[in-house]
């Protein structure tokens, strides 16, 4: 018997996991101090094993932290864990599984252990993360799901963190691209948060995977977040930021990238968009500015594949000359249609039946309140 459980009934890998989980259970012990003490001491079984003597020798262990691993492993606690991940097929990748990503494991405070839900392959070492805000414009909407589409056509494994705007629309449009994408969650992973992207939660896994560093039950509380942006910009070569504000979470991955040697990429925004202030900030410090994802594989030094399917079209071909005019009056942020009238010099009635006309062709597409874009043209079916 050890920590009062009969091992004989159970299998090797829940004896080891029980270990690894058991780590996160102990009082005073960081990604830090604990990436130091398995450099000791090899495994989580032989920290536990270890005398106060032996603990006290690693530098900056003090009696305290002593004194947490001496009690052991949360039994009950691990084997609760244990029970979700058998039921619900979650993984646990630990840090000396072949399967942890290297890259994660150069950075100063990686975690030692992550729960996964899906695959994380060899061709993810090959991805960039695009963040930024959860209250996106309309333009940091388009220009996330430009950019991933265009980075996962390319062969790029898109990392974000699973919230609401730019990171939703980002892993969206590289699972509809037929790419792969990596989530990091702020939560456990059998918490959806937020909620409305449950279908997508479902989905992911099959294009990439799920990533926690939380155990299962953990809600989203705010501490979790900064936590998650250092895996965001660890698993991944650089960090796009699209729209963020002065004191935007998206800012701190850009951190964690330029602390862990990554590199950070911004997309521009209009100099009078609050929305857009950290971003154009980061520009002015020597971030690299992004327009399209050549910006990025280009300073990356990727080999686009030679069936790339990343275009850079300006204008639709085989316009009518009255769709065409209309085209031209058309941006990346909504345009009401009586303002579309007043340009054109024609009644509400006849540009709606042209813009109707050009949405079917997917050269354009209406939002709420009566308002017109410019489509993505990869889905012009002129």
């Amino acid at each position: 018997m050890l920590y009062g459980v009969n091992w004989k009934n159970m299998t090797l890998d829940r004896e080891k996991y029980l270990h690894w989980i058991a780590l996160g259970r102990v009082h005073h012990l960081g990604p830090v101090m604990a990436k130091r003490l398995l450099g000791r001491f090899g495994s989580p079984e032989r920290i536990f094993g270890a005398s106060e003597r032996e603990l006290l020798a690693v530098p900056d262990v003090g009696p305290k932290l002593a004194k947490s691993i001496l009690k052991g492993p949360d039994v009950k606690f691990c084997n609760e864990q244990l029970d979700i991940a058998e039921k619900r097929g979650f993984r646990i990748i630990a840090a000396d599984s072949a399967e942890y990503p290297d890259r994660l494991k150069q950075i100063y405070d990686p975690p030692y252990m992550i729960f996964v839900k899906g695959e994380i392959r060899p061709e993810d070492e090959k991805a960039v993360a695009i963040v930024g805000s959860r209250k996106a414009t309309h333009y940091g909407k388009s220009m996330a799901e430009k950019l991933a589409r265009e980075l996962a056509s390319a062969n790029v494994t898109v990392v974000s963190g699973f919230a609401r705007g730019i990171d939703s629309i980002s892993h969206r449009a590289a699972i509809d691209a037929g790419g792969r994408t990596l989530a990091v969650f702020g939560s456990g992973l059998d918490v959806i948060y937020p909620p409305e992207n449950k279908k997508m939660y479902a989905e992911l896994p099959d294009s990439g995977a799920l990533i926690s560093e939380f155990p299962f039950g953990t809600k989203p509380e705010p501490q979790n977040f900064p936590r998650r942006n250092r895996i965001i910009s660890g698993i991944s070569l650089g960090v796009v930021v699209i729209e963020a504000g002065e004191r935007s979470g998206a800012l701190l991955t850009a951190r964690h990238a330029l602390e862990q040697n990554r590199e950070v990429f911004a997309v521009p925004g209009n100099i009078t968009s609050t929305a857009s202030s950290g971003t154009n900030e980061l520009i002015k410090q020597g971030a690299h500015l992004v327009t399209s994802a050549e910006d990025i594989l280009s300073n990356l030094k990727f080999i686009l594949p030679e069936k790339s399917e990343i275009k850079t079209t300006e204008k639709p071909p085989r316009l009518k000359p009255e769709q065409n005019r209309l085209y031209e009056i058309l941006t990346d942020e909504p345009i009401h249609v009586d303002i579309i009238s007043r340009q054109l010099g024609v009644k509400v009635p006849q540009v709606l039946t042209v813009l109707l006309e050009m949405e079917l062709m997917g050269v354009v597409r209406q939002v709420p309140g009566k308002k017109f874009v410019k489509s993505n043209l990869n889905n012009y079916n002129g």
